[in-house]
């Protein structure tokens, strides 16, 4: 129990630590300037803290990488460990870092709203909290003042938080900011009507002012603040700019600084974010104080107050209809012309759509669920296939779906394209239409919970769940409920499933029958070997000599259960793979490795299905020599990642696809 106890303290130490790490530290004005002369991190905009907390990127060489040359057309691309899980978003990130570092050189992104353009549950929000929580990392530096109220003495900050050198204005003591190497771009447009008053107090002696270094905090609503639009008739721009204060009215006139209620989120996101969900739902009159704050770098309040100062970042997303809408409208383009648009569009590629639900699977309970193989895969091809623009002529969806994710597909598909000619073809919207992936993740929800008896997915239980899903979610839309019904589930899933479900159930079969298939194996190579280079083959161990007639019929008896169309040309293509392998590895590669090759022994081992389906179904009556054979299957499904219920299903589904071919 003791040992318990001390790592909890331990623990809740630690807590503490950090906690006083984040607390404010204070110092003067005059050591302030100082320090700034030194550390330009002092006065560093939101844009470029943000950028030290993202980090340097990791450059990559895609054309070391066969499946990454293909996707990226051999290009260096920079990676960032920062969105180390933000996955398939290589550009939208690389758009969002280039915008941070211009903005940072205080060129004209610094003037501009950023907004996340995307489609309904494509990431845009998922990554706006990532950006303020980068934001949260790196501190800033507030003004503040000793004020005696009531006879009590405190230190009160600004209520915007206002950079220090907001005193430093370019109208006054522009000789200070020189003897500390500040350059002017740095210093915000004005002070706050607070720090007027506060100087104003001091008979303009800045020296009394004091400098608090704080972290900023979403949830402590310091230097960051978050706001959704208002309803449509409200034009009320308060929660923007603040408000005046009626509880101090009596001790203040109306147009005192402190009098007003700085509690719009432009007061308190300055010097860090503003975040902005669904902007473009809002009334663009209520937008209008994000124009003067981001070109001017100050706005005004609701009463008779003079300017506040702003300089934070203002990020902004909401769905694509909004943004047309919004851009529709000609009024509106002295607003658009502030805005850098960042497009994130849904997933293209079906690895990073599988990492993408495991990333959210590992944030619920479901993490420990068994969850066979392909279902991720099934629902993430499902899902690009819904994303993609309609393919080039002569190239199914199908194959379109493997380019994408780097496949190649030269010796499969001869008329498949390459990534940059699918996209050429495409146009720049691709990817900003489909099926989302929270509609996804609730479909895979559901069928981790579909069977009463177990929580499980499986690929069989998902397909169905699709169909379903899909005749409510498409009510409407005939004609993408048949292509996503008809095309994509029946067409192209189902039947790759089929396949899959008949290679995995043959498989833990036929590794009961390990050492028959490689002996099978070994002695076509042989035989094939010889019959090749047109010499006899003589047996070392009965002695018995084959001549190049009595070879053929011997590779004729393997290859004719598989229908073997060219047995010559079949023969020396897998000569060439062997010869490869050997070079490579010194020794033969298993039977279980050249999938040409294998299917040809599968069947030479079991012509029939008849012979296998006695051995892995879960029928009584068995003989024991089947009954061993079908716990040895089992014990080998287990192994691959299924449960005995999703054993007994997958055995139901592939005797009904036998049934049915």
């Amino acid at each position: 129990m003791t040992v318990k106890v001390l790592k909890v303290e331990g623990a809740l130490e630690l807590y503490a630590s950090n906690y006083n790490e984040a607390e404010s530290e204070e110092m003067s004005l005059m050591e302030y300037l100082e320090a700034c002369r030194d550390d330009r991190s002092m006065y560093a905009s939101v844009q470029e803290r943000l950028i030290t907390a993202i980090g340097e990127p990791t450059m990559v060489d895609t054309s070391q990488n066969d499946r990454l040359s293909r996707i990226f057309n051999n290009k260096v691309i920079k990676t960032y460990a920062s969105f180390e899980d933000f996955y398939g978003m290589e550009d939208s990130i690389a758009s969002i870092v280039s915008f941070l570092k211009r903005a940072a050189q205080g060129l004209e992104e610094a003037k501009q709203i950023l907004y996340l353009l995307g489609p309904v549950g494509g990431g845009k929000s998922t990554l706006a909290t990532k950006i303020v929580d980068l934001a949260e990392q790196q501190p800033i530096y507030v003004l503040a003042a000793l004020r005696t109220i009531d006879g009590v003495t405190k230190l009160e900050n600004s209520p915007v938080f206002e950079s220090p050198l907001g005193l430093f204005s370019p109208q006054r003591q522009r000789h200070i900011l020189d003897q500390f190497q500040i350059d002017r771009f740095r210093v915000p447009s004005m002070m706050s009507p607070w720090a007027a008053k506060r100087l104003e107090e001091f008979g303009g002696d800045p020296s009394k002012f004091r400098v608090v270094r704080l972290f900023p905090s979403a949830g402590g609503q310091i230097a960051m603040a978050t706001t959704d639009p208002a309803d449509e008739n409200n034009q009320d721009v308060s929660s923007l700019v603040g408000s005046l204060d009626m509880h101090k009215v009596e001790e203040y006139s109306q147009n005192d600084t402190d009098a007003y209620s700085y509690s719009g989120a432009l007061c308190t996101a300055n010097q860090g974010i503003l975040e902005f969900r669904e902007m473009f739902k809002a009334p663009i009159k209520t937008l209008n104080p994000l124009l003067f704050a981001t070109q001017d770098g100050n706005y005004k309040g609701t009463e008779g107050i003079s300017a506040i100062p702003f300089n934070g970042l203002v990020l902004a997303h909401s769905n694509e209809s909004e943004w047309e809408q919004f851009v529709g409208n000609k009024r509106n383009e002295a607003f658009i012309d502030r805005v850098t648009t960042v497009k994130i569009p849904y997933c293209l590629r079906v690895s990073d759509e599988v990492k993408i639900y495991q990333k959210l699977l590992n944030n619920s309970t479901l993490r420990a669920a068994p969850c066979a193989p392909q279902t991720l895969e099934t629902l993430a091809k499902f899902c690009v296939l819904t994303r993609m623009a309609t393919p080039v002529a002569d190239s199914p969806y199908k194959s379109k779906l493997r380019v994408y994710d780097g496949e190649n597909l030269k010796d499969i598909d001869p008329k498949a394209k390459s990534v940059t000619e699918y996209r050429d073809a495409a146009g720049v919207n691709e990817g900003m239409k489909g099926i989302s992936t929270r509609f996804a993740f609730k479909i895979l929800s559901q069928t981790f919970n579909h069977d009463d008896m177990e929580v499980a997915a499986h690929p069989i239980h998902l397909l169905y769940l699709l169909e379903e899903e899909l005749k409510h979610h498409l009510a409407g839309n005939s004609e993408n409920l048949k292509l996503y019904a008809d095309d994509f589930i029946k067409g192209i899933l189902r039947e790759d499933y089929k396949v899959f479900a008949d290679e995995t159930v043959k498989e833990a079969f036929f590794e009961g029958f390990e050492d028959s298939g490689q002996n099978i194996f070994d002695r076509y190579i042989m035989y094939t070997t010889h019959w090749i280079e047109n010499q006899s083959y003589r047996n070392p161990n009965t002695g018995q000599e084959l001549n190049r007639d009595a070879l053929n019929a011997e590779l004729e008896s393997i290859e004719k259960p598989a229908g073997i169309a060219n047995p010559k040309d079949f023969r020396h293509e897998v000569e060439r793979y062997v010869l490869k392998h050997r070079q490579q590895h010194n020794e033969n590669p298993r039977w279980e490795s050249y999938h040409k090759l294998r299917d040809v022994i599968e069947k030479k081992l079991f012509t029939k299905t008849e012979e296998l389906m006695p051995v892995i179904t879960f029928d009584l009556g068995k003989s024991p020599d089947e009954q061993k054979k079908h716990e040895g299957f089992v014990k080998r499904m287990i192994e691959k990642g299924y449960t005995e219920r999703q054993i007994r299903l997958m055995v139901d589904f592939h005797a009904r696809m036998a049934k049915s071919s």
